[in-house]
């Protein structure tokens, strides 16, 4: 028989410290990203609010995954305005932080690239995904997060967390994922 609710709570509130306890993650390290990841929810309460940025704290990680309408207009990779005020809540978080690698992966729907895109330049979902993930990781070095400890990934429509059946599916799909991950994580 599972266990009850408030025990079944009681065990997962416990996990941590037996995580701690049991070698998985180094104390320091287990403080200092659980540090970033309540500034991380702080700085973007609103954001979080308006169902427009998602933070996930894993063991050794915190991943945050921004909508892609927010960060860019349908078939571009330049920020406006709004989108780099929402990035630039996260470098001061992020900036001081120097031993923790960030990967930012840039996402598509499963949409064909249109003749617009091809006259770019642009010709897969791939190199759109390369170029916005790419967007997001120069504005942040630009303000003050290390390039060493930065990449950029593109991987167009590969990993779906919705159905490319529907719209509101697709714009889920469109989606950059910053995952900071602790040394040795």
């Amino acid at each position: 028989m599972p266990p009850s609710l408030p025990r079944r709570a009681a065990l997962l509130a416990a996990l941590p410290a037996l995580l701690l306890a049991a070698g998985c993650v180094p104390r320091a390290q287990y403080d200092s990203m659980e540090q970033q990841y309540n500034q991380l929810n702080a700085s973007l309460s609103g954001e979080i609010a308006s169902d427009q940025v998602h933070i996930t704290r894993l063991q050794g990680a915190i991943k945050v995954t921004v909508n892609s309408e927010l960060l860019f207009p349908e078939g571009g990779w330049a920020m406006p305005p709004a989108a780099a005020a929402t990035i630039a809540k996260m470098a001061p978080v992020l900036a001081p932080q120097m031993q923790n690698k960030l990967s930012v992966d840039g996402y598509t729907d499963n949409v064909p690239i249109g003749a617009g895109l091809k006259a770019q330049g642009v010709t897969s979902n791939v190199v759109l995904s390369q170029k916005r993930a790419d967007t997001v990781m120069n504005y942040l070095i630009s303000q003050g997060v290390s390039p060493a400890m930065l990449s950029a990934h593109g991987f167009g429509d590969a990993n779906p967390v919705a159905s490319n059946d529907s719209a509101a599916g697709r714009a889920q799909n469109r989606r950059v994922e910053l995952n900071l991950v602790a040394p040795g994580g």
